[in-house]
């Protein structure tokens, strides 16, 4: 996967599953056509996309939801992480995975960006694992040595903190799981 998007004015999802006959349970008969289920790459939003009974687009495709759809996609609409299939969760975490692994300068910024939230709560004390200390080794050592490279040179750089991709990833799954989150760093809600 590639970047986010192309300009401003585009934005492309992961298709995460594929129902040929759409889904068997409330709001739509089964048979009323192929639907599939997919996530931005940019802003991380959940979509139900109405396909084109001949529509070419399978699991992991890389489909265009705005400014208009993609040729195939009759319409499509947001929705909550509660209404994906079974099959959409199970590829969403590799997904998000994947697009934060190809676009890492965009991810690193984060930890080179992030700012207090009010006197007693820090950006990056949101993401999981991250408490005051090892928030103060990160701000510290940006400081100290200048913005973060990598991934890789964040881990490196902060003592304690191990992963620093997946720590991003598993907060990015969490914002897109839980509606009542007080602030969102990178899922819109």
């Amino acid at each position: 996967m590639s970047d986010t998007s192309s300009t401003d004015d585009e934005e492309y999802a992961v298709v995460l599953d594929f129902l040929a006959h759409g889904r068997s349970d409330s709001g739509r008969g089964y048979g009323d056509g192929p639907l599939a289920y997919a996530v931005s790459t940019d802003r991380f939003v959940l979509y139900e996309l109405s396909l084109d009974p001949t529509a070419d687009i399978s699991i992991l495709d890389r489909v265009r939801i705005r400014p208009d759809f993609e040729d195939g996609v009759e319409r499509g609409h947001v929705v909550d992480y509660e209404d994906l299939s079974d099959g959409a969760r199970s590829e969403l975490d590799y997904v998000v995975e994947d697009v934060v692994e190809a676009n890492e300068q965009r991810f690193v910024d984060f930890y080179n960006d992030a700012q207090p939230i009010s006197l007693r709560l820090h950006q990056l004390n949101l993401l999981p694992g991250i408490g005051d200390k090892l928030r103060d080794n990160i701000l510290d050592e940006r400081k100290r040595d200048g913005p973060f490279e990598s991934f890789e040179d964040v881990e490196e750089r902060v003592d304690g903190l191990h992963n620093p991709e997946e720590i991003i990833v598993e907060r990015i799954i969490d914002e897109m799981r839980e509606d009542d989150l007080k602030y969102r760093n990178f899922v819109d809600s």
